[in-house]
């Protein structure tokens, strides 16, 4: 655009327009092929063009062409942006609970008594809404209902509150009937059955209650119930073959028969029978 053609008041009317060096290279090679056509083609001619080119370039401000922006390399100093950060996964929506149950009255007390009955420590009311998938707070009416219905028909049995949780009792009126089958059962004497399973353990311990019944040949469980229960055997770990309970004789065992260490038991070999009187009696072994 030439400046008669700017419009008035146009704030660059009065500035220069910018020269470009391709028009000027243009201009240089039109002035030579003229002054050579006319055979002017003189070094001084040519230092008075360059001169008012000269003056021209330097009252005229200079085209700078584009240049595409280039990355810098990090040279150490420069500051790099933090990449942005990885959006965070969405948590996982949790399970929705199970829905709870409405039990009938008698299921839940029927519920409630297995439950007791195997709890060896008292137990919260939470727990056995958890196991029964009931509201806390039909257990907790449950528990009164059960305890009162014990009571009203004088139970052998009672159901206390303890600290936080429940357990079942033996009523107090029947003590005098456990404490005598208890001293009594305790001086009562053993039968064949449970000093075969006694002397088996005090040989062999520790030893599994499979092992056992292998070598007597018949189930020994209701056997093993009362030697634990008298305190002369007790469960001192677990097989790492099977992981069924290993059982070993008590301190009891030896004071009641006046023992002061295993060592002192009798050598068993002695007290075996011969070989041929076993395959007399058990032609089939």
């Amino acid at each position: 655009m030439s400046d008669d053609d700017r419009p008035d008041g146009d704030p660059r009317a009065d500035e220069p327009a910018p020269i470009s060096w391709e028009a000027l290279a243009a201009e240089l090679a039109a002035t030579r092929e003229v002054a050579a056509s006319r055979g002017e083609d003189d070094p001084a001619a040519w230092d008075a063009v360059a001169a008012e080119l000269a003056a021209r370039v330097s009252d005229l401000p200079v085209e700078e062409p584009e240049v595409a922006a280039v990355p810098l390399e990090d040279d150490g100093d420069t500051p790099v942006p933090a990449p942005e950060a990885a959006p965070e996964p969405e948590p996982e929506p949790e399970p929705a609970p199970e829905p709870l149950e409405l039990l009938d009255p008698e299921e839940l007390r029927g519920g409630l008594e297995a439950l007791l009955f195997v709890m060896d420590d008292p137990v919260d009311e939470v727990t056995l809404a958890g196991a029964l998938h009931c509201d806390v707070g039909q257990v907790r009416a449950g528990l009164a209902e059960l305890a009162e219905s014990y009571d009203a028909r004088s139970a052998g049995i009672t159901l206390r509150r303890v600290g936080e949780g429940w357990r079942l009792y033996t009523r107090e009126e029947h003590a005098g009937v456990v404490e005598r089958y208890l001293v009594e059962g305790q001086r009562s004497r053993l039968t064949q059955a449970a000093l075969e399973t006694l002397a088996v353990i005090a040989y062999r311990q520790p030893v599994t209650r499979a092992r056992v019944a292998a070598i007597r040949g018949v189930g020994v469980d209701g056997v093993m119930r009362t030697l634990i229960g008298r305190g002369l055997v007790s469960e001192v770990g677990s097989d790492p073959d099977s992981g069924g309970g290993l059982y070993a004789t008590t301190p009891l065992f030896l004071e009641r028969l006046g023992l002061t260490g295993l060592a002192d038991l009798p050598e068993l070999a002695p007290l075996l029978p011969e070989t041929s009187t076993v395959l007399d009696e058990h032609p089939d072994s």
